[in-house]
């Protein structure tokens, strides 16, 4: 009787138990998080900017591999708050940590190790059963000693925290560089388990919600550095166009962007409208992507005085 042949390298990986899990990323606000989201997903699922504090949601981008989907939960920054709404947000972080299966810690490249970094790692050290890997983001924005003595920094940091990191691994997610690694390396560390998510599905956050997102983001481009904390929009409707041909659908949409004080408003509008028309085109472009349709974006400015420390307000708003 002839020997059983070794298992082939095919056999073993169709064998491989499927995984499915939840990930973290965290950091000071703009190290990179919301745009190495997106890089993993593949598509915009995460608003961006150069302003701190744009994540207010917890967007879930959904990475679908062969041997495991990737759940990603984007969280807001965490700072040190000074309204209501900074305090929900710090909330927001703390209650995911402690609910997902891995945390990467996003670190940027280009700017040395801090006191905000360290605060962090301190918060994360007690985290004891969850895996923590370290991503060393924006790795194009430096020369490759810079960014030797960044990865030393922040086995440093860990060593310091008392954090033994799974993974420490440098990214570039606007160029691509080693994102797919990450994801390589992230997957096995999450649960055995079916797909939590259908095939195809990039993120379960409400389209209405993704759409006022969108809006958000085009009107944070270009105004002053204490407005982006000001802004919020609410979409009020959204509706296909009644008497359209079935080849030619249109959307409606009515978003109102609520601002703190009427001074605010000439800033987002801008001289003869010009800014909020600008914020309508850039955003409406997103939207008719993100949709697959094509939209007719109607926008108002308000004024909910001092919405970040309203309880009422923020309800309203959806925080």
């Amino acid at each position: 009787m002839d020997a059983p042949s070794p298992a082939s390298p095919a056999a073993d990986d169709a064998e491989a138990p499927h995984r499915s899990g939840f990930a973290c990323f965290v950091g000071r606000p703009n190290a990179g998080k919301s745009t190495l989201t997106n890089a993993l997903v593949g598509t915009k699922v995460a608003i961006t900017s150069n302003r701190p504090q744009t994540t207010r949601h917890t967007v879930r981008g959904i990475v679908h591999r062969p041997e495991a989907q990737l759940v990603l939960v984007d969280t807001p920054g965490l700072h040190k708050p000074r309204t209501l709404l900074g305090e929900r947000l710090n909330d927001v972080v703390r209650t995911t940590w402690a609910e997902v299966d891995v945390i990467g810690f996003c670190l940027p490249a280009d700017e040395r190790t801090g006191p905000g970094d360290r605060f962090i790692a301190n918060e994360l050290a007690g985290l004891k059963r969850t895996p923590k890997v370290a991503v060393v983001t924006k790795s194009d924005l430096v020369d490759s000693r810079a960014l030797a003595e960044q990865l030393i920094s922040v086995d440093r940091l860990g060593k310091e925290c008392g954090i033994e990191w799974a993974e420490i691994v440098p990214v570039s997610a606007t160029e691509g560089r080693q994102v797919s690694l990450l994801a390589d390396l992230l997957a096995p560390m999450l649960p055995e388990g079916p797909p939590l998510y259908p095939d195809g599905d990039l993120t379960d956050e409400p389209e209405q919600v993704m759409v006022a997102e969108l809006i958000r983001e085009a009107a944070l481009e270009g105004v002053r550095d204490e407005l982006p904390h000001s802004i919020a929009v609410v979409v009020e409707e959204m509706l296909p166009r009644e008497d359209r041909p079935a080849d030619r659908p249109l959307l409606d949409i009515h978003a109102n962007i609520f601002l703190e004080r009427p001074s605010q408003k000439g800033i987002v509008i801008g001289p003869k409208g010009k800014r909020l028309k600008d914020v309508g085109t850039t955003s409406r472009r997103h939207i008719e992507a993100l949709l697959g349709t094509p939209v007719y974006l109607d926008l108002h400015v308000k004024v909910a005085k001092d919405w970040q420390r309203d309880p009422k307000a923020l309800r309203r708003l959806g925080f």
